[in-house]
């Protein structure tokens, strides 16, 4: 009885050794011939960064409209923005306002006055043209020129854009007609240099008769003379 309760203890221990030493998984990943699941996720990570690609719009170097504001029926900046990724220049949107357009020239082209204008970088419908703060003509959201007919007196004319919310500040000038004394003048001075030229030709032309009869007469009396 003595010698069989000696043995369990160590027993129990030599036991419990032999189960260890068989078991198949690895308690840490310092022993030899084993991968912890940490360095095999790390080898199975591909290092190398990955690049953009080229051309993207992080990379992409837009170039300025071409887009000229006087131009006549030529498309809106946005819509080319919009159309070739372009850049344009700021722009008031269609909830505002609209900035004021440029007016170019008011002239007289022979026949009636003409007005020629360049449009505002905002969203804009349509223009309106006044003549002395009345309004004169209205034109379409593509025109940069417009006839006005006949002004005859000196008179403010201007140009305003306008959209959905309202007018634009006027751009102006001044327009002075044209001088219609003058074709008049011109005719008397013709009429008069004209007049002065043929009184001219009528004085030679009877000189040269009187002339031509008082050699006729000499003659005459010549002959007379020598009978």
């Amino acid at each position: 009885m003595a010698i069989s309760s000696a043995f369990p203890f160590p027993l129990v221990i030599v036991c419990l050794l032999f189960i260890r030493g068989y078991s198949p998984l690895p308690t840490t990943s310092g022993v030899t011939g084993t991968i912890s699941p940490r360095e095999d996720y790390d080898q199975l990570e591909d290092p190398t960064p990955i690049s953009p690609i080229k051309g993207s719009p992080s990379e992409r170097i837009s170039q300025r409209c071409k887009y000229d504001p006087c131009l006549e029926g030529h498309v809106s900046c946005a819509v080319l923005a919009v159309s070739t990724r372009c850049l344009c220049p700021g722009s008031t949107l269609h909830d505002v306002t609209p900035e004021a357009p440029s007016l170019r020239s008011v002239s007289w082209n022979g026949s009636q006055v003409v007005i020629k204008w360049c449009a505002p970088y905002s969203y804009v419908t349509g223009y309106v043209v006044t003549v002395k703060g009345q309004e004169w003509q209205k034109f379409g959201k593509a025109q940069r020129s417009g006839t006005l007919g006949d002004i005859e007196h000196i008179a403010k004319v201007c140009v305003v854009a306008v959209n959905d919310i309202g007018p634009s500040n006027g751009s102006c000038m001044m327009y002075h007609p044209r001088d219609t004394s003058l074709p008049l003048k011109a005719g008397l001075i013709g009429g008069a240099l004209g007049f002065l030229l043929l009184l001219l030709l009528a004085v030679l032309l009877w000189r040269h008769q009187r002339q031509r009869k008082q050699e006729a007469s000499i003659s005459m009396h010549d002959t007379a003379g020598a009978q």
